[in-house]
């Protein structure tokens, strides 16, 4: 896909205003608390769901949705593990019913960026009939700061099955402004903004604007599918979501998510983040000292 911002529902009025109260669902994950922090500072009443915060909240636990829903009309919807993993269809359908139930008239997901089964969930999730605004993002480049890949970075080697494949990383805090606009502005019900980064980058390529920033060796250390499984399956990870995980990975890196996309410039009127200045500015913050 290409196009940035296609109208998924054409007969979907767009009959937003500014909500009173949002949900985030993982309102302390990677995208969740950036939108909460956003929020926050515009003065938009927030709920942040989590598991042990002060608003329940657990994917794994439906019996939490309810409550957390109560009272809000509107929702940043963060599937956890991924909107492509088994479940997810069901869950988006059944969460979306609910959501609706409890007077949620807008609905922003967070999606995969060419993942076809996170469009079932993504469908799943409009057949709410909520205004729904769908947000596909490209790979995070704060994997690389806060997610699974900083131990690699702090080691000196980021093993990974992505081969040369080239990606259009893109930078969270981008990703959240996109969502929070989506949430409180107008004119984003039925849309689909797909989000990359400004330029198409290899894992080697990252390692060396890594190595750049931090001041220390970084090289890339490609591994075959199966590999990594068995490298996460030593981190602790079961085996089935390690070999699950593993061809995800391999799905997405196949060479048909390499080219970027104006979604960033198309909503927040600016260019999105280069991977050089999100490395450069990471640094500066101590992301990488341990």
């Amino acid at each position: 896909m290409t196009n940035t911002e296609l109208n998924t529902n054409q007969n979907t009025p767009n009959t937003q205003s500014t909500p009173n109260t949002v949900l985030v669902t993982s309102g302390t994950g990677k995208t969740g608390h950036r939108v909460v922090e956003r929020l926050t500072a515009l003065g938009v009443p927030v709920r942040s769901g989590s598991r042990s915060g002060e608003v329940r909240f657990d994917w794994a636990d439906e019996s939490t949705w309810g409550p957390a829903l109560a009272g809000a009309d509107a929702a940043y919807v963060a599937y956890f593990p991924d909107l492509a993993a088994p479940g997810a269809v069901e869950a988006m359908r059944t969460f979306g019913g609910l959501a609706v139930r409890h007077g949620v008239r807008r609905l922003v997901l967070l999606s995969g960026r060419g993942e076809p089964a996170a469009v079932l969930a993504e469908d799943a999730l409009r057949e709410s009939g909520a205004d729904l605004t769908v947000v596909r993002g490209a790979f995070f480049a704060q994997n690389f700061s806060e997610g699974a890949l900083t131990e690699g970075v702090l080691a000196g080697e980021i093993p990974f099955p992505a081969g040369d494949t080239a990606e259009p990383w893109v930078d969270a805090d981008d990703l959240a402004d996109v969502v929070v606009k989506a949430l409180t502005e107008d004119g984003h019900a039925g849309l689909t903004h797909e989000l990359t980064g400004p330029q198409l980058l290899t894992l080697a390529e990252v390692a060396a604007a890594l190595s750049a920033a931090t001041g220390r060796a970084v090289r890339y250390v490609p591994v075959s599918g199966a590999e990594y499984a068995e490298l996460l399956g030593r981190y602790g990870l079961p085996e089935a979501e390690a070999r699950w995980l593993a061809e995800l990975f391999a799905t997405l890196l196949d060479g048909h998510n390499s080219s970027t996309t104006d979604g960033v410039k198309r909503v927040l009127g600016r260019e999105p983040k280069a991977f050089a200045d999100f490395a450069r500015d990471a640094a500066a913050a101590g992301d990488w000292q341990g």
